[in-house]
């Protein structure tokens, strides 16, 4: 099912995105987990998104996508990206791009029919999160001799400021996934999850983390000095300032909740981000005060509100400016 994004004007637009199996059921394996994690850049690479992070876990996955508007896709760079999506195709598969090619050479109205379906599924983070979902249910119910549907019905997106704090606070709690179901004590230990990749010193996983601190990198650092600062940064947010100690003596979850929900106090940033917080799954826009503003007008016409949304301010630590339209009257830990 297609769902409606609120958008971003301009060039690029951030989204996290999250999707669960049918009924919670903790289905992957870490062999799944393998093969879905082949596919979301498979993927991305197609569909031209840039992944920032991900994170699977057994019984769903996170992503942080880059989606870029209006791209200019030439006929070649369309066969390369095809191609991509069947990177050992059968006999068939084979004959069938060659024949793909002959007619995008060829030109004319199938030429064009062609173009447009392709490009029709590039650049759209609704049809990225479709054909990740499709193709690895057809090989998890082939591999497992299953039928019937293998996800939720809809994915949850949350449109995020593509820059600044915003992108790195939510960055970093798709890394802490691992960490909050009590798997490891450090990201960096759960090869599943971007953080991972990138300290593994994947050129993809690191290219992401450099994105997603750009603006604090500024633009005189580049290259392995860009990556040095930007894994360090992580770190630092991910564990506070004693980010060189890989297992802190944290609060205890239950105690967290307690000053956060029974005693309405505020816990440091890292020590939040362990909890499981709300806003970054159901905020529906998240990002600076100024940024969630922009959107209460599409975001009301999206949803056939009467009345324009508040924009909420996040409670629970000192974040800065974070905001959200979705006021979340339920629980917001847990």
């Amino acid at each position: 099912m297609r769902t409606r994004r609120t958008k971003v004007s301009g060039s690029h637009a951030v989204y996290h995105c999250m999707t669960r199996t049918v009924n919670g059921e903790r289905l992957f394996g870490d062999r799944e987990k393998e093969i879905l994690r082949k596919m979301l850049w498979q993927v991305a690479e197609f569909s031209g998104v840039e992944i920032l992070t991900y994170c699977i876990m057994s019984n769903h996955f996170h992503v942080l996508v880059r989606v870029f508007d209006g791209q200019q896709v030439s006929d070649v760079e369309l066969m390369r990206r095809y191609k991509i999506l069947y990177p050992k195709p059968t006999k068939y598969q084979e004959a069938s791009a060659v024949q793909m090619a002959k007619t995008l050479e060829a030109g004319g109205e199938e030429a064009a029919c062609i173009r447009q379906k392709l490009r029709a599924r590039m650049g759209d983070v609704s049809e990225f999160m479709k054909a990740v979902k499709q193709r690895f249910s057809v090989w998890y119910n082939r591999s497992h001799q299953r039928y019937g549907t293998l996800w939720a019905e809809r994915f949850k997106s949350v449109l995020v400021e593509g820059k600044g704090n915003p992108l790195q606070t939510m960055a970093a709690y798709i890394d802490l996934n691992p960490v909050r179901a009590g798997i490891v004590a450090d990201p960096k230990d759960y090869r599943f999850c971007g953080y991972a990749e990138a300290v593994a010193g994947d050129p993809k996983a690191l290219a992401g983390l450099v994105q997603v601190w750009k603006d604090y990198l500024g633009q005189g650092q580049s290259g392995e000095a860009a990556v040095s600062r930007a894994l360090k940064s992580h770190r630092l947010l991910i564990f506070g300032k004693r980010a060189a100690e890989p297992c802190l003596p944290e609060m205890t979850r239950r105690q967290a909740l307690q000053v956060l929900e029974q005693e309405d106090g505020c816990l440091s940033k890292h020590a939040i981000l362990r909890c499981r917080v709300r806003y970054f799954t159901d905020g529906a826009i998240f990002g600076s005060q100024e940024f969630v503003h922009g959107f209460v007008g599409a975001w009301q016409m999206e949803k056939g509100r009467k009345h324009p949304p508040k924009v909420n301010a996040l409670r629970g630590a000192d974040w800065g400016d974070l905001s959200v339209i979705n006021s979340l009257k339920r629980q917001v830990f847990s």
